[in-house]
């Protein structure tokens, strides 16, 4: 007669679980760094990004800039209010930044 074989009981996988943050809590996002301001407009053909601050800016300062499609970090290297140059801007000024990539409305500016 046949034997009939035993069925050997296989070691149960381990399950990495992916903890969801709970509803109405958005994800922990990586540390951007504190957020100054807004893009409102970008002028393509001069790569000028119009900046509405929400903090406080200056000459000489690392921002990255993050949005759906974009993610990059520069120097300020000049700002203008109102068509002048300045060193720094404060918060509710509005203020245009020569950018080295594409920007688009409502990309966020982050302080380095």
């Amino acid at each position: 007669m046949a034997e009939k074989k035993k069925k050997v009981a296989k070691p149960a996988k381990k399950e990495t679980k992916k903890e969801n943050p709970p509803a109405g809590e958005a994800a922990p996002a990586e540390d951007l760094g504190k957020e100054v301001g807004k893009v409102t407009h970008f002028y393509d053909k001069i790569s000028v990004a119009i900046i509405d601050l929400s903090d406080k800016l200056a000459v000489g300062e690392s921002v990255r800039v993050k949005g759906h499609t974009t993610d990059f970090d520069q120097a300020i290297d000049s700002m203008e209010v109102d068509h002048k140059s300045v060193e720094t801007a404060k918060k509710g000024d509005v203020i245009g930044v020569k950018v080295s990539e594409k920007v688009r409305e409502g990309d966020k500016v982050y302080k380095k």
